[in-house]
């Protein structure tokens, strides 16, 4: 691994758009409709990778992987970006960067379940256990009074935001399999595999937001503004920022900016929203990073200790 000065500060830049990006969806909702944003965010992704494409010189994913592309696209874009617009117009931007943090686990699960390329062990399923418990509090499962008070729990809210991460997580492990893993046909570069992603995203999203519309309020300066940073910087650049991440340090180091991003969410939700925290959500979040790190082995001599 290089020293951290190479990587650092685009880790650090990665957690921050990722972090905002709960934000801009709020924002977005202002304006737009939720497959609206989706497929406004899609666009303006799909711009930005093209334009990097053509500045790097790289070109787009040979014919046998469009396929395999098509099924991530799905998982990893249009139906997750729809369900977390959504999700944001029931329930707060910090609840969405809370949830959002418990993809790890979501990505284990499927591996265990549905691809079983890696066999449960004492730990991974203490880490599950823990990040379970993390996702319960985080909802406040407690809380059964109405959703439209205020203080009870939005299932249709949650359910959205855990179906999206849930996408993820399958995404993820199919994608290693199919299209970027050491026994793939011929491994994909991150960005033209986002490209085709984004591609893919604009056919599938496309003809819905032609049906549903893309917006139910005039645009203004402050939704557009939010969506193209949203596109441009989360949908596009991100992905350049974290392959060099994983290039000057590793694909682990990488991995754990998803336990940054939900902080970052939480502060901005406060700051900028002026969103009203609850005591259960930051508590609820730590579990849920706490798990998913136990369960990836990051804290793996600790855990070994106390059993």
């Amino acid at each position: 691994m290089k020293s951290a000065k190479s990587w650092l500060p685009s880790y650090l830049l990665l957690a921050l758009i990722w972090g905002f990006s709960f934000y801009f969806i709020m924002v977005g909702l202002e304006a737009f409709t939720p497959v609206g944003v989706a497929f406004a965010r899609i666009a303006f992704g799909a711009i930005t990778l093209v334009i990097l494409s053509l500045v790097t010189k790289t070109s787009l994913p040979p014919r046998w992987s469009w396929k395999y592309i098509f099924v991530s696209s799905l998982l990893w874009v249009s139906i997750p970006w729809m369900l977390f617009g959504f999700g944001e117009t029931r329930v707060s931007s910090a609840l969405a960067g809370i949830i959002n943090g418990a993809t790890p686990l979501m990505a284990l699960i499927a591996i265990l379940l549905v691809f079983q390329e890696e066999k449960p062990t004492r730990q991974r399923i203490i880490g599950l256990l823990i990040g379970f418990l993390g996702v319960l509090v985080v909802v406040g499962i407690w809380n059964t009074s109405s959703a439209e008070n205020g203080a009870g729990i939005d299932l249709l809210g949650v359910g959205a935001l855990i179906l999206a991460i849930s996408c993820y997580g399958v995404a993820f492990p199919y994608a290693r399999r199919y299209l970027t893993g050491p026994t793939v046909r011929e491994p994909l570069k991150p960005v033209a595999l986002a490209t085709g992603m984004m591609l893919w995203g604009l056919v599938v999203t496309g003809p819905i937001v032609a049906f549903t519309g893309v917006t139910n309020a005039p645009v203004t300066a402050g939704p557009l503004l939010a969506i193209a940073a949203l596109g441009i910087l989360g949908s596009g650049f991100a992905y350049v920022l974290n392959f060099r991440v994983v290039t000057a340090a590793d694909a682990t180091t990488a991995s754990t900016v998803t336990y940054i991003t939900p902080l970052v969410a939480v502060v901005v939700g406060a700051l900028l929203l002026n969103e009203h925290i609850t005591w259960n959500q930051p508590v609820g979040g730590l579990l849920v990073v706490f798990g998913a790190a136990t369960a990836q082995g990051l804290i793996r001599g600790r855990i070994k200790s106390l059993t």
